[in-house]
This record gives C-alpha cells, sequence and structure tokens, in this order.
C-alpha cells in the first residue's frame, strides 16, 4: 500500500512510499482509507515524539474514515461497511475501560502515535475501535471528528458540563479543537468569545456564531474579556495554546470557574499563580479525547444536520507536505483533510 511512513525526525524523514498492507492480530479489523484529517499530533509525532512509545519508521495520522475490508466474526463490522475510526485502541478490561472511560486505558494504544496509523491505503486496529458511519455523513466530514470535534466534546460536557446562558473563552480559535468547541457552545446556547491574531479568523468565527473576537496581539486578553463580562470573567476557558495563554486564562475566569485544557502548542510549563487558584477557587481539567459512548453522541448531531464540521482544506495524499505546512503555519481555519485514494 502507499502511506506516510515516518523514517526519522524532521519533515525530510516523512515521505509518501510503498508499505507493506497492515496485518490484523485477533479481534482486529481493517479499514481502507478514505479521508485523514491533520492534527498537531501529527506534526509533534514527526518531529519530536517524547514520551509517546512507538518505533520507526512508522506510519502516522490519528484521524480516519472509510470502509472494512476485513473484521473478526462477531464483531458486528461487515466488508464494504462506511465507517469511522476511533483512534484509541483499549483494551476493554482495565477499571477504567469498564467504566466506559476508554481515553484513561491502562494500555491505551493510538493510531499514529503507538502504532501505524491512518494516512496510509488502509489502517488496522481492533474491531470494537470501527464505529458505523451514520448514512449521510461524507467520509470528508467524518475524517475531522475523532481528534478536535470529539476532544471537544469532552472539554465542554465532560468533567462539568457547559450550559446554556454560560460564557465561554476559546483560546486560538482558528485550529480543529477552538472551532469545534465554538460550534459545540453555540449548539448548547452558551455565550462564546474567542481570540485570534488573524482579522480573517474572527470574522470566520463570527460567522460560526461568535459574539466577540479578541485579537491578542493587539489588546491584552484578560482585559478585554473582563468588560465584556461586566468585570466578571467568563464561566469557563477553553486553552490548547499552553504558555502563551495561561496568564489570560487565569485572569479571564470568574470567581468559581473552570479551565480546561488539552494541549501546549507553545510550550508546558506556564506559571501556576496558586494564589490565584485558591483564592478564586478556579478548577482546572486536562481532557485528551472522549469515550466511545460521546463519539456515538456526537456523530449522532452530526448525522441530524446540527453540526457541519470546518473543513479548511482537502488535499490529496500526495500533496502532504503542503497540507502539513498549512497546520504548521498556523493558517487554517478548521481541519485540513488528506483525501486517500
Amino acid at each position: 500500500m502507499k502511506a506516510l511512513v515516518l523514517e526519522e525526525r524532521g519533515a525530510a524523514g516523512l515521505d509518501l512510499r510503498d508499505f507493506p498492507d497492515p496485518t490484523p492480530a485477533p479481534g482486529e479489523a481493517v479499514m481502507r482509507v478514505a479521508a485523514a484529517s491533520i492534527n498537531r499530533v501529527d506534526l509533534y509525532m514527526r518531529d519530536d515524539g517524547r514520551g509517546i512509545r512507538h518505533a520507526l519508521p512508522m506510519v502516522l495520522g490519528v484521524d480516519g474514515a472509510g470502509e472494512i475490508v476485513e473484521a473478526p466474526a462477531g464483531s458486528g463490522l461487515r466488508p464494504g461497511q462506511p465507517v469511522v475510526l476511533y483512534p484509541a485502541g483499549f483494551c476493554g478490561r482495565c477499571r477504567f475501560c469498564l467504566a466506559g472511560d476508554q481515553p484513561l486505558c491502562e494500555q491505551v494504544a493510538y493510531s499514529g502515535e503507538h502504532r501505524h496509523g491512518t494516512f496510509a491505503e488502509y489502517v488496522a486496529m481492533p474491531a470494537a475501535c470501527f464505529l458505523p458511519l451514520p448514512e449521510g455523513v461524507d467520509p470528508l466530514a467524518a475524517a475531522t471528528l475523532p481528534v478536535a470535534y470529539l476532544t471537544a466534546w469532552r472539554m465542554l460536557f465532560g468533567k462539568q458540563a457547559l450550559g446554556a446562558g454560560e460564557t465561554v473563552l476559546i483560546m486560538g480559535v482558528g485550529g480543529g479543537v477552538g472551532a469545534a468547541c465554538l460550534q459545540l457552545a453555540r449548539l448548547t446556547g452558551a455565550r462564546a468569545l474567542v481570540t485570534s491574531s488573524s482579522a480573517e479568523k474572527l470574522a470566520k468565527a463570527a460567522e460560526l456564531g461568535a459574539e466577540a473576537g479578541i485579537d491578542y496581539r493587539r489588546e491584552p486578553v484578560a482585559k478585554r474579556v473582563l468588560e465584556l463580562t461586566g468585570g466578571q470573567g467568563v464561566d469557563l476557558v477553553i486553552d490548547n495554546v499552553g504558555e502563551v495563554s495561561w496568564g489570560d486564562s487565569l485572569r479571564a475566569v470568574r470567581r468559581g470557574g473552570r479551565i480546561v485544557t488539552c494541549g501546549a502548542t507553545t510550550g508546558d510549563q506556564p506559571p501556576a499563580d496558586l494564589r490565584r487558584l485558591f483564592i478564586r477557587q478556579i478548577a482546572i481539567f486536562g481532557s485528551t479525547l472522549g469515550s466511545v459512548e460521546e463519539f456515538r453522541r456526537l456523530l449522532a448531531v452530526v448525522a441530524a444536520g446540527d453540526l457541519a464540521p470546518v473543513i479548511d482544506q482537502v488535499r490529496p495524499l500526495a500533496a502532504f507536505r503542503e497540507a502539513f505546512g498549512r497546520v504548521e503555519s498556523g493558517s487554517q481555519f478548521g481541519k485540513v483533510v488528506l483525501r486517500v485514494p
């Protein structure tokens, strides 16, 4: 098969070449990939990968959708069936899996991180990781859902659900998770404030329902948020930026409010500001992906036509360098998708 294979660290070490077709282990199924979207973690795996157990050469790619070509007996899957990948391979036996919280599985193995991924013609994963694609949901749209939209779903509705009438601040709205959080927040009736350094991205966010956009290069974010909230601050901050935005996140959240983080693209060691945390009783939650049940709920919302994923570009797999470059530069709004021939 053709696949994007990482031979060594750095952009030059990733290339499209022939690679052996996956051989499924017992209990695994094989999907022919129709589309796969690019995430920040793909850049991290390409350039660093520290802290994630894996071996090179490796096929990258976490997100993907397509159709089943091979499935084990009793799995409920059949050849030709349209599916979307739940990218966290889980054991199904540990206490977290038994509680339905698969992202915390003690033996979790992500496609494109711990094992070969979706930037290829075929991918093998445990059969339980392939969810039937609802009728009418396009594989290109489905390929954007597992990382960005499922992560956003849990960030907003997981630990302490965002409610109608609450206010959320989304740091860096142009990325896949940021755009997804904005769409989901508006669906639930929340008021959304967003930040970006791009006037174009702020305008697009306004089209999606953002009440106010803050250019963080031109005005102090926390001060502007307090002006927009009558000095109270927001109920929830979504921060996947990290060190650069963390101080503003702490100052922009209201007393008793919460901050949810799922990433640290600008660094992972911000000042803690512990006095502010305990005096104002701010809750901080870490979040990664979502459960299988949360994914099913997300798919149902998309199938009902209530949510249309934001796609910035669709490029052929062979144009991966340009597609990766767009995500790396931060110039996209929403998801960049690779179509697999």
